[in-house]
């Protein structure tokens, strides 16, 4: 085990003498009550969570543009210790307190009629304050099937993954592990896959359990790929993540800290908390829908009429996977047949919002061990203090398992069968709730896309070793699976016009039967994970499911008593053809309003093998460039990509993939073309999983 003393050894005194994080003018921050409000901003942010901070950072960069971020919850700034200290999100984070929304499903009828948790950031920085820490990029495989469900459109070009690498790439600033934790750890990784200049920090756990280190070699052993670089498009296979931890002091990186709180005074940004955007309200007479004021209130408790502010350029929606398709909703704009259910008069039927939701549902093979677990730590009292590397243990030891790995030479007959089954899930309400045809076309677009990325690497079940301890005791530890690109999708819709009562979410979780195979195949993996060596030299006994737990029906009957989220929601506002179900455009514009725009994980039209934030940064850094090009005459990602694209269409006499470990998938070259302002989030939360 790595001794504490000479990890500390490796820093620099200063660095160990930071206090959580600080700066001499976060006392000055433009933090504004609304008697301070101006009457109108160029551009309103609806939500100041991981992307609604990022773009707040980029766009109000001009500082002749007015920027207003109106945020639900408040900064953080009084549970601070519990943000910043990294292993705290798994022992005593904020989830299921006020900083969390605390939202819940409808009773799944295939979980045994079981609620679940959906947890949220309520709080400057949204989820990326109380998550995991996981910085996990989708495969190139993977945006670059997003790009092709995209089609022609115009903006499209941006969301493939050499856009997006450079977006993900150009938001870090990645710190390598010391050169003893790397070896502990048997910690794999490519520094030129990383950014170094940008906002958030990225890097290895400064302290490593041994059990840790022996994950690589247990999944090789189990016949799955070890991969030496996860982070330039060829995400699948085990390997050690990277996490959004900064090492000087080592606090949590999340889009406040990293974006707002090293920001000099900007007499242009103002961030207003604890007030809930309510709704947009529009005008017509010019015979578009244009949004010229958002209404807001304190958290309910005003009396009406709430209070607004003036739109003078546009609103951008970032409430995240709940937040965001409920703005629209209580706006008027959505499913025509859910807002008149709700009693709120329609402004624009768009029958997408809301739709085609999808989660990554997950649970655990649980192991009790001789090995020492962050657990045992924790309340030994071992991990304390503000710069403390122990505190930095998270959960970060992944594998990503393809098809082949999960069900062997029955792979491609598993795939011809889902794809037999693909007519009938379409039309089957259970499976597809909405009755309109363009979410149903939508529908079947994102079906054929999961189905098209089945025989590649790319990951279908995440394994994740939980070292943090789990409910049967500090003596064990937990091997998690979790299905990444589920058939299952459900719905999201208000059932009421207060904005306050929360919204109506229903996953749908195991209504396609592949959901329900692949995540058992899973299991059955995790629990090779705990028999294979060198990790079951570590193993005592198998706690659960347990050995009265074999066959794959009981498996399944198990699963259906435990499954719960891995916290990735996503997809509520799809980015599709607006034939398809879709509800913003590739330019992140909400189809019918003249000035609206969506830009969080509600816009992905599909699900990854990832974690959220990342991608998430990416997806917010794009949107800030997209913006300023509408406004600032600058490049647009689309306009960068179509033209490296054209000049790597060139012969040249190199590839620039020489460093990428061996496969027999090859990616496009990847563009060294810088981007400017690039720099680039889950809901993400604090649990075990994320």
């Amino acid at each position: 085990m790595c001794r504490v003393s000479a990890v500390v050894s490796l820093l620099p005194i200063s660095c160990l003498a930071t206090p959580i994080y600080e700066h001499p003018w976060h006392a000055r921050r433009a933090y504004v009550t609304p008697e301070e409000l101006q009457p109108s901003y160029d551009f309103v942010i609806a939500g100041g969570g991981l992307a609604g901070l990022v773009l707040a950072s980029r766009l109000s960069e001009d500082a002749n543009t007015t920027v207003l971020v109106i945020e639900a919850g408040p900064t953080g700034d009084d549970v601070r210790s519990r943000i910043d200290t990294p292993v705290i999100a798994y022992f005593n984070g904020l989830m299921r307190s006020q900083y969390d929304w605390q939202h819940i499903t409808t009773p799944q009828p295939n979980l045994n009629n079981r609620n679940i948790s959906w947890p949220g950031g309520k709080v400057l920085g949204g989820s990326s304050a109380m998550n995991g820490m996981y910085m996990v990029r989708p495969s190139a495989v993977e945006l670059n099937t997003m790009a092709k469900v995209l089609g022609d459109m115009d903006g499209a070009a941006a969301w493939g993954w050499d856009g997006m690498y450079n977006a993900m790439k150009m938001s870090e600033t990645f710190t390598p592990p010391s050169a003893e934790i790397q070896s502990e750890g048997n910690i794999l990784y490519n520094a030129a896959s990383h950014g170094t200049s940008g906002p958030i920090h990225t890097t290895f756990a400064g302290f490593v359990l041994p059990l840790f280190g022996q994950w690589g070699a247990t999944l090789g052993n189990l016949g799955v790929d070890v991969t030496s670089d996860a982070d330039s498009g060829e995400g699948w296979g085990a390997f050690v993540s990277t996490s959004a931890i900064n090492p000087s002091n080592w606090t949590r990186s999340y889009s406040k800290s990293a974006y707002i709180d090293p920001l000099p005074p900007r007499a242009n940004l103002h961030i207003m908390t604890n007030q809930t955007v309510t709704r947009l309200i529009f005008d017509n007479s010019a015979g578009t829908l244009k949004a010229t004021a958002v209404e807001y209130a304190n958290n309910g408790y005003q009396t009406k009429p709430w209070p607004t502010v003036g739109v003078n350029k546009e609103v951008v929606v970032t409430g995240g996977p709940v937040g965001s398709p409920n703005i629209l909703m209580q706006s008027g704009v959505g499913p025509a047949d859910k807002l008149k259910a709700a009693g709120v008069e329609v402004a624009y039927a768009l029958p997408g919002v809301g739709q085609h939701v999808q989660d990554h549902l997950s649970t655990q093979v649980i192991f009790r061990t001789t090995a020492q677990t962050t657990a045992q730590l924790y309340a030994a009292g071992a991990i304390n203090g503000t710069s403390n590397p122990i505190a930095s243990f998270v959960n970060s030891a992944i594998a990503y398992t393809n098809i082949t790995d999960l069900l062997g030479d029955y792979a491609s007959a598993f795939q011809q069968e889902v794809i037999a089954n693909m007519s009938a899930s379409t039309n089957d309400r259970a499976l597809n709730p909405s009755s309109d045809p363009t979410v149903t076309k939508g529908y079947q677009a994102i079906y054929q896309a999961t189905v098209d990325t089945m025989l590649t690497p790319a990951g279908q079940v995440e394994l994740l070793l939980a070292m943090t301890g789990t409910s049967a005791g500090q003596d064990t530890f937990a091997v998690q699976a979790g299905l990444q690109h589920p058939f299952s999708t459900g719905e999201l819709y208000i059932a009421t016009p207060n904005p306050f009562d929360y919204p109506v979410i229903n996953p749908n979780y195991f209504s396609h039967q592949a959901d329900v195979a692949l995540l058992r195949e899973g299991i059955k993996l995790a629990r090779k994970v705990g028999q294979t060596q060198p990790i079951s030299t570590f193993v005592t006994a198998e706690v659960s499911p347990g050995p009265d737990v074999q066959t794959d029906e009981q498996v399944d009957a198990w699963l259906r008593g435990v499954v719960s989220t891995e916290f990735h929601p996503s997809c509520t506002c799809a980015m599709l053809p607006l034939d398809q179900g879709g509800v913003v455009d590739a330019k992140l514009k909400v189809y019918g309003l003249a000035n609206v725009r969506v830009a969080d994980s509600s816009v992905f039209p599909l699900s990854f093998a990832a974690h959220l934030m990342a991608p998430t940064y990416g997806l917010a850094e794009q949107a800030a460039m997209i913006i300023k090009s509408q406004y600032n005459g600058t490049p647009s990602p689309a306009a960068l990509q179509t033209a490296t694209a054209t000049a790597s269409s060139q012969p040249t006499g190199t590839s620039n993939n020489d460093n990428k470990p061996s496969s027999g998938f090859k990616l496009a070259a990847l563009p060294s073309l810088p981007i400017a302002f690039a720099v680039v989030l889950t809901f993400l939360v604090p649990a075990v999983l994320l």
